[in-house]
């Protein structure tokens, strides 16, 4: 299981990376392996504004459609286009090509309250 050290985490999977002022978002390799194959993304909008914990996006695969949660208060400022045509992505790098959105997070402060990548280990289950 794939748990990079430069991001953090929430308790329902997503993961965040912080880049300068922003934020990057995607779903962890544990959720993308517990969807299973990926077919289709429905994405929030540049502009809208979110707040934590609030559901933004849909991932939908073969066995399952699961919502993703915004992991902080804030605004969207860039989805993944290439999900539209190749959600597959999500599977295949799901920390690299296959993020979902980033946000400017208005409430910085909020980032403190997600998982380090310890705290996120201990919340997957062993041998998945």
């Amino acid at each position: 299981m794939n748990i990079p050290d430069d991001c953090l985490y929430t308790s329902s999977h997503e993961w965040v990376r912080k880049e300068e002022d922003e934020i990057v978002v995607g779903i962890t390799d544990f959720a993308q392996d517990q969807l299973s194959d990926v077919t289709f993304v429905d994405l929030p909008s540049s502009g809208d504004e979110v707040q934590a914990t609030e559901d933004v996006a849909v991932v939908e695969s073969v066995k399952a459609a699961s919502d993703v949660y915004a992991p902080v208060s804030g605004t969207i400022t860039e989805v993944n286009e290439n999900l539209q045509s190749q959600p597959e992505l999500i599977n295949s790098d799901p920390f690299g090509t296959g993020w979902l959105f980033r946000m400017a997070p208005s409430q910085p402060e909020e980032l403190e309250e997600l998982l380090g990548p310890e705290s996120y280990r201990s919340t997957v289950p062993e041998g998945v």
